[in-house]
């Protein structure tokens, strides 16, 4: 299968790439862009990702690009609830890879917080994204379940996280086959972002979406919530 094959709704783009680096190059150089029309347009531009291994090129390659990055929010979609120093935490990720040289003048509005159990800890990152500027750029991944962000399928809070008009702005959540314990941003959140992009690799990935295009049922494919008009999708084999 290649990305040509599927059936996308109308609206949604996609882009093809003969390789994982240069996915990278192509969506950092797509990223940038619309970030400085922002900045062009409004003064400030805000950006939000995913963690996890598959954006480190991606981070690295966005790092080098010459925006005003002093007029940058960054904040990501989902965050594991673990201290920043752990290997697995997405705000640590952010660091070590994107907040490098000039792009480390960015501001960055981390979800995590030591709070004394989960639901505190996004009760307290829900504050937090009170102050999150209108998001123009949003680059989201997605998983073989069918998840993306941190909303996962069957997962407690899901139906709420999952509501079209919900208020709440970050969620608890509970990955059913990964240890940790998660933050995610809202479906409401999430989909006012400007830009979207969903960035994927391999066959496996290729099909998921494929199956998620066949059917409605976003709860039990969370990224249907975004297979709407205006999406971009990046993939590579």
């Amino acid at each position: 299968m290649a990305i040509s094959d599927l059936q996308l709704p109308q609206g949604v783009s996609a882009h093809g790439y003969k390789s994982p680096q240069l996915l990278a190059e192509g969506l950092a150089l797509n990223v940038a862009r619309q970030l400085s029309e922002a900045i062009d347009a409004k003064g400030t531009a805000t950006l939000v990702v995913s963690g996890g291994r598959s954006p480190v090129a991606f981070f690295q390659h966005l790092a080098k690009q010459a925006l005003d990055w002093s007029n940058v929010v960054i904040s990501l979609a989902d965050e594991r609830w673990v201290p920043v120093e752990h290997a697995d935490s997405n705000a640590g990720l952010i660091k070590r890879y994107l907040l490098q040289g000039p792009a480390a003048k960015a501001r960055f509005l981390s979800l995590y917080s030591a709070s004394a159990n989960l639901e505190q800890a996004a009760e307290q990152a829900d504050r937090l994204l009170s102050e999150l500027p209108v998001i123009d750029v949003l680059v989201l991944g997605m998983g073989d379940d069918g998840h993306t962000a941190s909303l996962f399928p069957d997962s407690p809070n899901l139906v709420e996280a999952l509501k079209e008009d919900g208020v709440r702005r970050c969620w608890p959540m509970l990955a059913p086959t990964v240890p940790h314990q998660r933050l995610t941003m809202s479906r409401a959140l999430l989909t006012s972002a400007r830009h979207k992009i969903l960035s994927i690799s391999g066959q496996s990935k290729l099909s998921t979406l494929n199956t998620a295009l066949a059917g409605d049922d976003v709860a039990a494919m969370p990224i249907r919530a975004f297979l709407q008009p205006t999406l971009e999708i990046y993939w590579c084999p």
